[in-house]
């Protein structure tokens, strides 16, 4: 259970990463994350979430400190956007990953792979504007 809440730690931070600094625009986002281990795939997952203008503006906000698990020691590096693909990777305390995204007008389609001491996952990402954040 604990890979499962660091995987699902590492998931944030990677979507703190693309919503911060690659090809989106501002808006009510709605988030899918379906995790999958060799034997087992697990239920899909979805968030909904309100990029601002800032956020996109302040790469600050990409860095692993934005994380909402600090003591999760993960750091990302070689993160790239050429167009509307964008890459990244990243090692914490008890894992490595890669990651990508392709951007289609308002929406993305991603997977992420981890290497834990426990196996290997994969985590599909999906996610689409929703329309105006709300007050």
């Amino acid at each position: 259970m604990k890979s499962i809440r660091m995987v699902m730690v590492v998931c944030g931070l990677a979507m703190t990463v693309v919503s911060a600094q690659g090809p989106m625009r501002e808006g009510r986002w709605e988030t899918t994350m379906q995790m999958q281990m060799p034997g087992m795939q697990m239920p899909a997952m979805k968030n909904t979430q309100c990029v601002t203008k800032e956020q996109l503006q302040d790469s600050s906000r990409g860095l692993p400190s934005a994380s909402p698990d600090p003591k999760s020691g993960c750091k990302v590096s070689d993160y790239k956007a050429d167009g509307n693909k964008v890459t990244w990777k990243m090692a914490c305390t008890e894992m490595t990953g890669t990651g990508e995204i392709m951007f289609k007008g308002d929406s993305y389609d991603g997977l992420m792979k981890v290497t834990s001491p426990k196996g290997e996952m994969a985590m599909k990402l999906s996610a689409k504007r929703l329309g105006d954040c709300t007050p």
